[in-house]
């Protein structure tokens, strides 16, 4: 056995590690954690000063026995996990599960996989910093009290099954409340006045674009403005020409590459960190979670270098940022390639792609700013107060643009029109054209996963390694979905005096589209409801960004993790009690409608075992209420009596084909057909109360066709065996299990006998292969 153990979280990484280590170092993964807090217990001793009841997880006994053995071997053993707080805990609980000793036990980090760091790492060895594992166990203990606590309250007051989180029940209430000022805003409408004018000079005819400076509120202000403009003289009442810079972005932290990454590349922020965490294993980028924007003195020389060489010493500015963010966890480095001087790696697209972004954006930071020429021309009206202004912008010196210009969520960013023609004070302007158009004020826009992460950060809630998994557990737990919403059209009215003539045209625009953006569920919404009304300390936005604050100071030394706990605790189990023992007469988030009139009972939609559904009746009357399920488009806060009582004509036969009924109904995953025993979804626009027989038969002619194509074989001796052609080609499936059909087989010749002995034969393996696969990266699943 080799002298020296060296463990780390990742087998991506101990491969990477084990390259620049001699033949005196074994390199070996935990494969993430190795011990947690048990599962399904509740797990923390409140009696005995809130102490972690930990677990090693059956998935991982193996791993601890192969290490236990490793290390009984090595003359020393060196933890080498993360150099944030969660990976301190790792080193901790390794220690301690591995029964490792003082005296031969050493903390290395690094926060870069380059040999360098590597061999300064092994120089510099420190022992395992408690106070970081605290704070670890802190938010750990303090996210299983909150989570176990509220969890069976909302399971008896709203429905079973529900969970609630320090962290991701405040990401849901941000959701569910600009949902709220959505529903709620009421868009104003306004003119907008663009004219086009004209000079001339030395035979050649400029233009001129410019805007009113006023908006006007009427149709009859804006045609008013248009009549006298028909009379009007135009001159340059002003120009001024004034010098503007540019600055590069700062390099990245998680959060903003997270940001960055959705806006340029589309990715979602599990996705980036998934890429972002393999460039790091592999030694192409420093460490992926931090809140530095700091650089290492190195890497500014070296991206120096790199500037000078590619585009010359002009483009050169030395910049050291610092970060404002409170309470920073990391201290290291910002995010940036580990050897700037590569400006481009192996590896796969979506590798390639962010690695790119992350040496566009740390090269920018050290490049000279962009130099514009901004102009503003002021246009007289001889016979109007307003004026015409016209902006043009001149880059100078592009400067780091030449690399990199970071991206913005800003809808409504200023747009210049580029290059003015040479214009003096006094000179008259010809008007060409003039348009008024209307134009309405922007609802707010929803969420993205990338600007609710910054949300999150500038509220001071949670830190680099939270925001993925909060905002996959959201979505997990079906709060909140992403999705793609379709416009409504409204009308519009476009005003256009040219050549003394006005033209009065009504327009329709697309308003309210939206891609990819977190849309609360009804569950979400009711469930952000309920604990807005019976917990507001934990779901409010400063509480949680004051425990984070805490557990900054424990990680400092400050505090003791167990006080903070019990603070926290004394205030918040009484009210978990209260609540619990409240009694309401209706359940959270039950909406009544009004009666239906039919039967006089009453009607009212709720949160059932399933989701949203409408009921008739009350469970108080003798005769048992009707239920129907709403449609994925509806939601309980916004449905209408009548689109509610739309639903009990559901199921509804739609007319017979081949002798059976064609039944329209709306189930658990959306609205379907059912005939002859078979279901088939029915596609987005196709509403369960309207569809047409023959678009019925349509759908169910296209859902044979498509059924017959995937049946390759079927065995009358044997029904339940099937070759059917899927995703990734054909397969024999039996008892609900897949097989893989040996490549030399041709699918349609095989027979009964060689399937059988096909599936005998991967059953066999099965039992006889070791497991290999286990957990790897995913380890960060915090609330």
């Amino acid at each position: 056995m080799k002298k020296n153990l060296v463990i780390v979280e990742s087998p991506a990484k101990a491969k990477t590690i084990e390259r620049f280590l001699g033949k005196d170092y074994h390199v070996m993964s935990s494969y993430g954690h190795i011990r947690d807090l048990k599962k399904k217990d509740f797990s923390v001793d409140i009696e005995n000063n809130f102490t972690p009841i930990y677990e090693i997880p059956d998935d991982k006994k193996k791993v601890v026995a192969e290490l236990k053995a490793a290390a009984k071997q090595a003359e020393t053993v060196w933890l080498a996990s993360d150099e944030d707080r969660e990976g301190e805990a790792i080193s901790w609980h390794l220690f301690d599960a591995l029964g490792l000793k003082d005296d031969n036990t050493k903390r290395i980090v690094f926060h870069e996989i380059t040999d360098t760091a590597i061999h300064r790492a092994i120089e510099t060895p420190r022992k395992i910093d408690k106070n970081l594992v605290d704070a670890q166990q802190a938010r750990r203990v303090l996210d299983r009290i909150v989570g176990f606590e509220l969890s069976p309250v909302l399971w008896r007051k709203i429905k079973p099954a529900l969970s609630a989180g320090r962290v991701q029940s405040v990401a849901v209430r941000l959701i569910v409340e600009r949902e709220r000022e959505i529903q709620q805003f009421n868009s104003e409408s306004a003119y907008r006045i663009i004219a086009i004018f004209t000079k001339k000079e030395g035979g050649e005819s400029f233009e001129v674009k410019a805007e009113y400076n006023k908006r006007l509120k009427t149709k009859e202000e804006a045609l008013a403005l248009l009549e006298k403009l028909k009379s009007s003289l135009f001159s340059i009442e002003d120009v001024t020409v004034k010098p503007a810079r540019k600055s590069p972005a700062a390099p990245f932290t998680t959060s903003t590459l997270q940001q960055e990454a959705s806006r340029k590349l589309g990715f979602s922020v599990a996705q980036t960190m998934s890429v972002a965490q393999r460039l790091y294993e592999s030694g192409k980028i420093t460490y992926m979670r931090t809140d530095s924007v700091n650089l290492s003195g190195l890497a500014i020389n070296t991206a120096k270098a790199e500037v000078t060489q590619l585009y010359g010493p002009e483009y050169v500015k030395v910049r050291q940022y610092t970060t404002k963010s409170k309470g920073a966890q990391e201290a290291h480095e910002a995010i940036r390639p580990t050897y700037i001087q590569n400006s481009a790696i192996d590896g796969t697209a979506q590798e390639k792609k962010l690695y790119d972004l992350i040496w566009k954006r740390t090269v920018a930071s050290q490049m000279a700013d962009a130099q514009l020429e901004k102009t503003t021309a002021l246009i007289d009206i001889s016979n109007d107060k307003g004026k015409f202004v016209a902006n043009g912008e001149v880059l100078k010196f592009d400067g780091f643009l030449r690399v990199y210009l970071e991206g913005t969520d800003d809808e409504d960013a200023e747009v210049t029109d580029g290059i003015l023609p040479p214009l003096t004070q006094g000179e008259a302007l010809d008007m060409r054209e003039t348009i008024a158009t209307q134009r309405f004020t922007q609802r707010p826009p929803r969420y993205t996963e990338a600007s609710l992460v910054r949300k999150l950060e500038e509220l001071g809630i949670g830190r680099p390694s939270t925001y993925a998994p909060t905002i996959s557990t959201i979505q997990n737990r079906e709060y909140v979905e992403k999705r793609s919403l379709e416009g409504e059209q409204r009308p519009y009215n476009v005003l256009a005096l040219k050549n003394g003539k006005l033209k009065d045209t009504d327009k329709t625009e697309t308003f309210g589209a939206d891609k990819n953006k977190l849309v609360p569920t009804d569950i979400g919404m009711v469930v952000t409801d309920f604990l807005m009304e019976s917990f507001p300390s934990i779901l409010d936005y400063n509480f949680t960004a004051d425990v984070e604050k805490d557990f900054d100071k424990i990680a400092e030394g400050k505090t003791q993790w167990n006080k903070s706990i019990a603070d926290f605790y004394k205030v918040f189990h009484p009210i978990v009690e209260e609540v619990s023992q409240t009694h309401t007469e209706h359940k959270a988030g039950e909406r009544i409608l009004g009666s239906d009139p039919k039967t006089g009972r009453q009607v009212s939609v709720k949160i059932g075992r399933y989701g949203a559904v409408a009921q008739i009746g009350s469970s108080e009357e003798e005769e048992k209420p009707l239920f129907a399920p709403l449609q994925k488009t509806q939601s309980i806060e916004t449905i209408t009596l009548e689109e509610t009582l739309k639903l009990f004509d559901l199921p509804r036969t739609v007319g017979t084909f081949r002798d059976k009924d064609v039944v329209a109904a709306v189930g658990r995953f959306g609205p379907y057909l059912r005939h002859d025993g078979k279901f088939v979804s029915l596609p987005k626009g196709i509403d369960p109360l309207e569809v047409l027989l023959e678009e019925a038969i349509e759908l169910i002619e296209a859902k044979e066709k498509k059924d017959r194509e995937k049946t390759i074989k079927t065995f009358p001796e044997e029904p339940g065996l099937q070759v059917l052609n899927g995703r990734y080609g054909p397969y024999i499936t039996f008892e609900k299990k897949n097989y893989k059909i040996p490549k030399n087989q041709e699918p349609s010749e095989l027979t009964l006998d060689r399937c059988r002995q096909i599936i005998a034969e991967a059953t066999d393996g099965t039992t006889k292969k070791k497991k290999t696969t286990r957990k790897t990266t995913a380890k960060k699943t915090k609330k």
